[in-house]
């Protein structure tokens, strides 16, 4: 008879034959030492239990969940712990959970890909609601799986990707610097046409240039930058795949591999943002009429430009898309009225200009931070606005039949020229180079250059409209809100 705190021999259950041992003990005691009558069997932990641990397995939060047999149910032989291991597997499951740091990864979840520990499967992802499995139970297939080489040729079409990327942000930028070197060239031999009153004039213009070339270059070396850290980071995650699936360590393969493929879907997010880019190629355009009417001229001329688009290979982002979901407070402490929001004219992916009418203002919104980053006061209540250049703005100021230019520098927003027009001018979109303004009162659409020459009048005979408040259009079509047709 075995004496109660003496430790039983582990191999009891299949060496001693006596008609003592036919009866079935508690494995958990017996392991201490202690002898006691099996009250019940659980058939996660595949153990027979005393009354005492019985009880105890239903209360532990980590076991309460595990299914139990009664006396009458239990298995009449005493079951002997499995013999087999897995493959590395007290190396490999080594791996402290995220939110459990003590506890170290065991389990994978179908439904939430994640991974978790036991206490992240008892208190989060009960087999009730998830579906989940002890990762050495299903990854012992994964050596040299369809699934390994799909995700490690991801991982190297990824990276493709990014040194594609940084290759046409490289050629493209020379060739904007090139193009804005060429139209310096162009500004000088205009300049040589005209006397030193132009002196202030050129340097201004030199100035845009400068800005352009400098955000242009940080541009290059903020992608140059990300796309060699990325690049470095899945190089290291692949080199590091191919050594776990060499040595055969299944569990960490698995481990990494699912990594390596939730990094891979968060890198969509970055080639979206690289692959949208506002590099132009730019050319000076002179203007003529400066020779005869430069004492009352205020710009020198325009800096015209076209995107430079890389050609889209299949697989590659073809569109620049941006996106913000929520509310985005827009009021400031110099504001001395309720916000009316009236137009807006998104920058870059994270750079809203508004127009708030109520408080005579155009407002700059980092969209990232949701916040209001400056605020300019005009001289008069703002309707729409419209983006000219990468740093260049149009407000109309319909009340005194005015069109107000806004420079960003330094993510400042400063007030330049104005133009005076013709009416109580309410929409304004700019496209190639020329300002596409609505009027009401009486309702007309007019074309513009930059220096407000009328280039184009349709009246309302035309196009049918009686208050046409915003306008947008592109290479074939012209779009109006008419209000009064509620159209």
């Amino acid at each position: 008879m075995a004496v109660p705190g003496k430790k039983a021999s582990k191999q009891f259950s299949t060496s001693m034959a006596s008609d003592e041992d036919l009866q079935i003990y508690c494995q958990p005691c017996d392991e201490e030492g202690t002898r006691l009558p099996a009250h019940g069997y659980c058939t996660d932990c595949k153990e027979h239990l005393c009354k005492t641990c019985f009880k105890a397995h239903k209360i532990n939060k980590f076991t309460k969940m595990h299914t139990l047999m009664d006396a009458t149910n239990m298995p009449k032989v005493l079951q002997q712990p499995s013999t087999v291991t897995h493959a590395g597997l007290s190396d490999a499951l080594t791996t402290p959970c995220l939110k459990h740091p003590k506890e170290m990864i065991k389990f994978y979840c179908n439904d939430h890909t994640e991974f978790l520990c036991s206490v992240c499967v008892t208190l989060e992802h009960q087999a009730t609601s998830c579906k989940v499995n002890y990762i050495p139970d299903i990854s012992g297939d994964i050596i040299d799986s369809k699934e390994y080489q799909v995700i490690l040729n991801a991982v190297k079409t990824t990276s493709d990707k990014f040194q594609q990327i940084l290759l046409d942000i490289k050629n493209m930028t020379h060739k904007s610097n090139s193009s804005l070197k060429d139209a310096l060239v162009d500004i000088k031999k205009f300049r040589e046409e005209i006397n030193q009153r132009l002196d202030e004039l050129e340097r201004q213009i030199e100035d845009a240039v400068k800005v352009i070339e400098q955000e242009n270059n940080k541009h290059l070396k903020s992608v140059e930058t990300t796309c060699e850290e990325v690049t470095k980071s899945l190089n290291i995650s692949s080199d590091k795949i191919k050594q776990l699936n060499t040595t055969k360590q299944a569990d960490k393969l698995f481990i990494d591999l699912k990594l390596a493929e939730k990094t891979i879907k968060n890198m969509d997010g970055k080639l979206l943002k690289l692959s949208s880019n506002d590099i132009k190629e730019h050319n000076f355009q002179s203007n003529d009429v400066i020779l005869n009417l430069f004492r009352t001229e205020k710009s020198l001329g325009t800096l015209t430009h076209k995107t430079l688009n890389k050609e889209c290979q299949p697989g590659q982002i073809k569109s620049r898309q941006s996106s913000h979901e929520g509310k985005i407070c827009v009021k400031t402490s110099k504001d001395e009225s309720r916000c009316y929001i009236t137009g807006m004219t998104l920058l870059t992916p994270d750079l809203l200009i508004i127009t708030d009418g109520n408080n005579n203002a155009v407002k700059m919104v980092d969209t990232s931070s949701q916040s209001v980053s400056d605020q300019l006061q005009l001289d008069d209540r703002p309707w729409d606005i419209t983006r000219v250049t990468s740093t260049e703005l149009a407000v109309t100021l319909p009340k005194i039949q005015t069109i107000q230019f806004i420079s960003i520098s330094s993510n400042k927003l400063i007030k330049r020229h104005t133009v005076k027009v013709g009416g109580q001018c309410d929409g304004i979109s700019c496209y190639q180079g020329k300002l596409l303004v609505s009027f009401i009162y009486p309702a007309k659409l007019q074309i513009l250059d930059m220096n407000g020459t009328i280039l184009t009048t349709i009246d309302e005979k035309i196009f049918f409209c009686k208050w046409p408040h915003f306008i947008t259009c592109n290479r074939s079509s012209i779009y109006v809100s008419d209000r009064g047709k509620k159209q």
